[in-house]
């Protein structure tokens, strides 16, 4: 199990792993405060929803520490952060197009939410009554829920292995995307279940205001690292 394979390498890299996910908690909290000294607090919601799109770029990282420990070598915090540099054009360019993602998300998001509650941006404490609290909110919901879940699932099958591969080979950006895609399609039954724990585990980390991501993010790279290994045919074959 990928998990289980993730969690032995969280254990043999403590100090790394939970370096490397506090640092992403620390940069959530600052945003957060951004957010709310600015008065942009609303759009914390969507924000962290986009979270799904950025998160395979951010794990990076971690791919590269699971890979370290394959070698039998010594992974480093160091390392791990700069483990984009070999292949460092075609993964800014898997970079940039998640952002696009995440731009086009809020985008949406905006929009859904102008067309169901008005142009006026809300405070925080009125979002929250709005949108759980009144007969719109669930029509938004579902229709933020369908909408959203669709983008996920797009970036969750050109993301699935593609960035472990850009990592570890020297291709370019869309020969990941298509071996990603083509994984996916081959082993579906086998992707939905992993990407449900995705998401249960990264909102975990989110609905603990952000402290869980600590654990949740190390413990997903590592196994997202696994899953490129079982899925992917090593390289030389």
């Amino acid at each position: 199990m990928w998990l289980q394979a993730g969690w032995r390498d969280l254990r043999h890299t403590p100090t790394v792993s939970l370096a490397y996910g506090t640092a992403f908690v620390g940069i959530s909290f600052v945003l957060t405060l951004g957010l709310w000294l600015l008065d942009l607090l609303y759009l914390l919601l969507p924000l962290a929803a986009g979270f799904m799109f950025l998160g395979p770029i951010l794990a990076m990282g971690l791919y590269d520490v699971s890979r370290q420990l394959e070698h039998d070598e010594i992974p480093t915090l160091a390392h791990a952060l700069g483990a984009w540099r070999d292949r460092g054009g075609s993964i800014a360019t898997m970079g940039l197009i998640l952002v696009l993602f995440q731009l086009a998300w809020i985008r949406i998001a905006f929009l859904l939410f102008a067309l169901f509650f008005g142009l006026e941006p809300p405070s925080w404490d009125s979002l929250i009554n709005i949108v759980f609290f009144t007969t719109q909110g669930v029509p938004f919901l579902l229709a933020g829920t369908a909408i959203g879940g669709i983008l996920a699932a797009l970036v969750f099958t050109i993301t699935a292995v593609a960035i472990p591969i850009l990592l570890e080979r020297d291709v370019g950006t869309m020969a990941a995307i298509t071996t990603s895609v083509a994984a996916v399609q081959v082993n579906w039954r086998v992707m939905i279940g992993w990407g449900a724990l995705i998401v249960v585990f990264t909102a975990a980390g989110l609905v603990t205001f952000y402290i869980g991501l600590a654990v949740t993010l190390p413990l997903l790279g590592y196994a997202t690292w696994h899953a490129y290994r079982d899925l992917v045919e090593p390289p030389g074959r």
